[in-house]
């Protein structure tokens, strides 16, 4: 899709591991915008997973490989054996999932030692007889996501030439190397050379945190589809402003469609001790569009039990008041959590 194009752009949520489980994204795409969803990686090395491996990370198997509002799950798979790979695409598929990913940008160190993620870009023909491999195995959808290179940006272009010619169906393009990890900037200009070599849908991705940040990836990239990661975890409703569907969200609406929600439902299905940690960590993420996150965060970090918070969850919970000189709380008003 060209930059100024009318048509909506399509957004996929980013995968990412220990963030976007099936929790956020059932959040995430209850507040909308989100068009595709990847689950966390599934690493393959030799043999065919059990069933409950793939239900573990994609729940929404069970619901048609859907999300409840109706948003489709690709099943992410990382490793580097075009067989086995191909096996377990197999298996998924078998079990209702509508698309495959194959993850070429992990920058973990672990995984890169064990031959998976990004090591694989250092020899891109490779990634061609990856997807090569699994294309031939299954009937839906295979996508791809890389990044620019390892080491270097040397071999860009040849990354986006395997993907495409071995048959990818979309290539989700982290516009960094592996060394570069996640330390800005993001170096947009190289999707749009990657954009020119290949004939297949792609998807910008990094260092996109609200919609000035994209309307620049969309213009320095020729890209306007973008797989949307941390941004969209701290700023939940960024989809939908990049489509212009809403305003941004106050404190109180992203507490009470996002934050309470996560933290009932990770009570709920994952106990108490991931509860807790899980809430910090999201607040942690939702602090730089929301400086109440922030507060909230350095009032909590401390605690290590549900029991600890529960004051923080009742009806008539601190809040924050605005005062001159340093923010203050009070405890007359509406919850905060």
């Amino acid at each position: 899709m060209q930059t100024g194009s009318t048509v909506k752009p399509f957004i996929s949520i980013a995968p990412m591991e220990g963030v976007v489980d099936w929790i956020v994204r059932d959040l995430l795409t209850q507040i909308g915008g989100i068009d595709r969803t990847v689950t966390e990686f599934i690493r393959v090395t030799d043999g065919v997973l059990p069933d409950h491996v793939f239900y573990r990370y994609c729940p929404e198997l069970k619901n048609g490989g859907k999300t409840k509002w109706g948003v489709p799950v690709y099943v992410q798979l990382l490793g580097g054996k075009p067989n086995w790979l191909a096996e377990n695409a197999k298996a998924v598929e078998n079990l209702g999932t509508p698309g495959i990913d194959l993850n070429f940008g992990c920058p973990a160190k672990t995984v890169n030692r064990h031959d998976g993620g990004a090591s694989l870009l250092q020899n891109p023909h490779r990634l061609y007889d990856v997807i090569t491999a699994v294309k031939a195995a299954v009937k839906v959808p295979v996508t791809a996501k890389v990044r620019l290179g390892f080491e270097n940006k040397d071999l860009h272009l040849d990354i986006a030439r395997a993907c495409s010619d071995a048959g990818a169906d979309s290539l989700t393009v982290h516009a960094r190397t592996k060394k570069e990890g996640y330390v800005p900037p993001a170096h947009w200009e190289y999707i749009a050379r990657m954009r020119e070599v290949v004939n297949i849908p792609v998807l910008a991705n990094g260092e996109i945190w609200n919609t000035q940040d994209y309307e620049t990836c969309a213009r320095v990239s020729g890209v306007r589809d973008v797989a949307l990661g941390r941004g969209l975890v701290g700023r939940p409703d960024l989809a939908l402003q990049i489509k212009g569907l809403c305003q941004p969200m106050t404190w109180n609406e992203a507490r009470a469609k996002y934050l309470r929600p996560f933290f009932e439902m990770s009570l709920e299905t994952r106990g108490p001790s991931f509860a807790v940690a899980r809430v910090k960590q999201l607040l942690k993420m939702l602090s730089r569009g929301f400086p109440e996150a922030q507060i909230l965060f350095e009032q909590i970090k401390v605690f290590k039990d549900v029991s600890q918070m529960q004051p923080y969850m009742e009806e008539s919970c601190l809040v924050f008041k605005s005062t001159p000189g340093p923010i203050v709380l009070t405890a007359s008003a509406p919850r905060i959590f």
